[in-house]
């Protein structure tokens, strides 16, 4: 592409946010994750500062997943049945940080107690030492019970707890603010929505510099084009200075990508889409790597093969 003689001058920028705290900051992480900080259109660094490079987050349940297709389940399948040993293993293929799923506490999938989730966070912070995202099992009266003891198991670990949501925001915002931990707002892909949020979890006093914004991720083939627009729209609102558009942004790749037809499909089923081994992984590999192209800093992933083409990627566009 030709390089404009002279820049785009923005005013404003996507603020930087810190997952996660040392020993000497009160926590027991040995390495911290920062992420945001761009004061460009994404990777374009003619037009100002890019910012910290995109970072992974891989995908650990507390459950074990039984409708995931052969190619995911093979891959962690020693140790789909103990979270800190899935997180160990997540770390070793890469990971920034880990994202632990709390689906079992969902009322149709295990209904596990908030003590439960508090015990599994716990072996989890204890078997690896990156920073950690805790996601609810968006069920929000569950959600409500469970994160509250969640909360107070890492405390001083500076999380980053998901999500705050239009109808559902006082609970998480509380707990994150008394216990010290960052929080992502969630909406549909509807940037006013999005903004709304943000508007609701400021108002009861939470730090704009400790929200990520997630808006609700689409896949290869399945949306990822609005996607992509809303993620544009968000990062020329926080270049132009929009205060409450101006959040790192996280996105859902892996979850997405493999529930594609496209990604589940097996060899006999679709021996035409080439072999389901290498398609899955590439599925997820080309929805991360084009929302990260349209201004994503957080991305959950699932398969370690994909995970090492996005970390490929992210180098070269990083220089």
């Amino acid at each position: 592409m030709e390089i404009p003689s002279v820049a785009e001058k923005w005013r404003g920028g996507v603020k930087e946010l810190t997952i996660g705290a040392t020993k000497e900051e009160g926590g027991s992480r040995g390495k911290t994750v920062t992420v945001g900080g761009a004061k460009s259109i994404p990777f374009m660094d003619f037009d100002g500062e890019i910012g910290n490079k995109p970072v992974i987050a891989m995908d650990v349940l507390d459950n074990v997943p039984n409708d995931w297709p052969d190619p995911l389940r093979n891959a962690f399948a020693d140790v789909l049945d103990d979270p800190a040993k899935w997180a160990k293993k997540c770390v070793d293929s890469g990971a920034d940080l880990i994202c632990l799923k709390l689906d079992a506490i969902h009322p149709d999938k295990g209904d596990k107690s908030p003590e439960e989730a508090a015990d599994t966070v716990k072996s989890v912070l204890e078997a690896v030492d990156v920073p950690l995202i805790v996601w609810g099992c968006e069920f929000n009266d569950k959600d409500n019970q469970v994160m509250p003891k969640v909360s107070e198991a890492a405390k001083g670990e500076k999380c980053l707890l998901a999500y705050a949501a239009q109808d559902n925001y006082k609970v998480i915002t509380a707990v994150s603010l008394a216990d010290g931990h960052s929080i992502v707002t969630q909406a549909p892909l509807d940037i006013n929505i999005g903004k709304q949020v943000n508007i609701l979890v400021s108002e009861l006093g939470f730090p704009l510099d400790r929200i990520v914004m997630f808006q609700s991720t689409g896949a290869l083939g399945y949306g990822i084009e609005y996607t992509y627009s809303i993620q544009e729209r968000e990062r020329i609102a926080a270049l132009s200075g929009d205060n409450l558009m101006a959040f790192p942004v996280i996105c859902n790749a892996g979850f997405e990508a493999w529930r594609a037809k496209e990604a589940k499909a097996k060899d006999d089923e679709a021996p035409q889409w080439g072999a389901h081994e290498e398609r899955g992984p590439m599925w997820e590999t080309i929805t991360a790597t084009t929302l990260i192209q349209s201004g994503v800093d957080i991305v959950r992933m699932y398969h370690p093969k994909a995970v090492a083409a996005v970390q490929k990627h992210i180098a070269g566009l990083t220089g």
